[in-house]
């Protein structure tokens, strides 16, 4: 899984895929990503996939109640985000070393002509 928690993503499938602008035309839907679950393959998004959930009362929320928060969605509905062209865009793994230490270390790089590395 090449997505990790603090990336901005663009949703590609489902239910929230496309949100409206201030003038009502569908937007693609973006958002950072909160949690990653690697053994299920998941992903929470930050505004996507919003359920509510019935809360008992605990000293933290002595009212209880219905609250509205992010359930996790699949990693494949999402793409990394490509600051410089601002287009969600497919990810690939460069082995890089370093010239300090002479180690070898992995960064993710977008396979579009920008060649944007995200891992700096």
């Amino acid at each position: 899984m090449q997505i990790k928690a603090g990336d901005t993503v663009v949703v590609i499938a489902g239910k929230d895929k496309f949100t409206k602008d201030k003038k009502g035309n569908p937007t693609p839907t973006t958002g950072k990503v909160l949690k990653v679950y690697p053994a299920t393959n998941k992903v929470v998004v930050e505004g996507v996939n919003k359920v509510k959930k019935h809360k008992k009362p605990t000293q933290a929320n002595p009212d209880g109640g219905i609250v509205e928060e992010e359930a996790p969605i699949d990693a494949s509905n999402v793409m990394l985000l490509n600051p410089k062209t601002n287009k969600a865009v497919r990810v690939g793994i460069k082995v890089v070393e370093d010239p300090k230490t002479g180690k070898s270390k992995k960064i993710r790089v977008a396979k579009d002509s920008t060649q944007y590395e995200f891992d700096k």
